[in-house]
């Protein structure tokens, strides 16, 4: 551990420049070439770190991007995505800047930073580990988690199922613990299509939608279960065309999260058998749960006490958690493939005005990263 936590304090330079680097290439989901434009600038700069690189056709979206650094061991997997929340401008109001020892700007924790973690790591790795004893790693960074990870799912599940290992560069909790729970996410659709009528002159000739969907509303809440880790959450409501009319059309937007892959058909079934209250209304449900939970399987906590035993050479405490958000981890936990995720920047405010990372934790957390690489590596020669 000394000799790769000095390689990666060696990086620390290379690492800081290389996040810097991402953040000024704004790449929002929905804008290829911006996407591409950063694609390029990683793609360049993890060659220059020994890596072999090729793409993955990403349909209507940008192309994902693939390094791969040699090794006689197993596969490991590190996963990241370069695309984020933010429009490309937003580095005017909120402009790439260190002080008192935190980096800000858009994209820097989730997860640009995160993925020069990554890079240093696997650098740092293949300087210090001899290739005998240094699993194969993949660092796989993708350009549309923020948006459902549509075109990228299938690699990364192909590729998962090649590795002994996941490693999710996500940001750690708060305190730097790494995550080994992460609920499952659904997006659902309930639709009401009543009768239209005028709402003075003849209002019983009509169904309401609206009317309809405020009691579905009500039904839908006595399904949450939070000692479960279940929650549903109605965000979005829209419905009828004028105060005067009776509604024809409603509709509500349902967020749903679940910490048990069990429980996920179990609200899916239970959405579908939401019934109108109006027999003249007719009602339709859509969606499901796309996100499967990642959950703290016997995989998951054996690779934590790895990165545990390399904390402590490190003379750290590493802890974990659970979070309601989902990752890319969440695909691969589901396959039955060892993973764990938070091991990317220390830092506050993803998707938030004060997003920043805390600079001196960068090589810290890369020989985290790279320490639980070579365990990885030393435990698959020992069996």
């Amino acid at each position: 551990m000394h000799s790769v936590l000095s390689a990666c304090e060696r990086e620390q330079g290379w690492l800081l420049d290389l996040a810097r680097a991402l953040v000024l290439r704004e790449s929002p989901s929905d804008d290829v070439a911006a996407l591409e434009g950063c694609a390029a600038e990683l793609g360049s700069r993890l060659a220059d770190a020994g890596a072999s690189i090729s793409r993955v056709d990403g349909g209507s979206t940008a192309a994902h991007l693939v390094a791969e650094w040699p090794g006689d061991g197993p596969a490991v997997l590190l996963l990241g995505h370069f695309d984020t929340v933010w429009p490309v401008g937003q580095l005017q109001r909120m402009p790439l800047v260190e002080r008192d020892g935190k980096l800000f700007g858009p994209g820097v924790l989730d997860m640009k930073a995160g993925v020069a973690i990554g890079a240093a790591a696997a650098k740092a790795l293949a300087a210090t580990v001899p290739a005998g004893r240094r699993p194969r790693v993949t660092l796989l960074v993708t350009s549309d988690e923020e948006v459902g990870s549509r075109s990228s799912r299938q690699e990364i599940e192909r590729r998962a199922q090649a590795s002994a290992a996941v490693l999710v560069l996500e940001p750690a909790l708060p305190g730097g613990a790494v995550k080994t729970a992460r609920k499952g996410v659904g997006e659902f659709q309930v639709i009401a299509r009543g009768v239209p009528s005028h709402a003075g002159a003849n209002p019983e000739a009509g169904a309401s939608a609206v009317h309809e969907l405020a009691r579905l509303i009500t039904a839908i809440e006595t399904l949450n279960e939070p000692a479960r880790g279940l929650s549903l959450n109605v965000g979005v409501i829209a419905g009828g065309t004028r105060s005067n009319v009776v509604a024809e059309e409603a509709s509500a937007l349902v967020d749903v999260r679940v910490s048990r892959m069990e429980d996920a058909a179990r609200i899916e079934a239970a959405l579908a058998r939401l019934a109108p209250v109006n027999p003249r209304v007719r009602l339709e449900v859509r969606g499901r749960v796309g996100r499967p939970p990642m959950e703290r399987t016997a995989g998951v906590a054996r690779l934590f006490e790895l990165a545990r035993d390399v904390a402590r050479d490190m003379g750290r405490d590493l802890q974990e958690g659970a979070t309601g958000g989902a990752s890319d981890g969440n695909f691969t936990a589901a396959l039955g493939v060892p993973t764990l995720d938070g091991l990317g920047a220390l830092g506050e405010g993803p998707h938030a005005l004060h997003e920043h990372v805390v600079v001196n934790e960068l090589a810290p957390r890369a020989a985290l990263v790279a320490g639980l690489m070579a365990k990885i590596g030393d435990n698959w020669t020992a069996r």
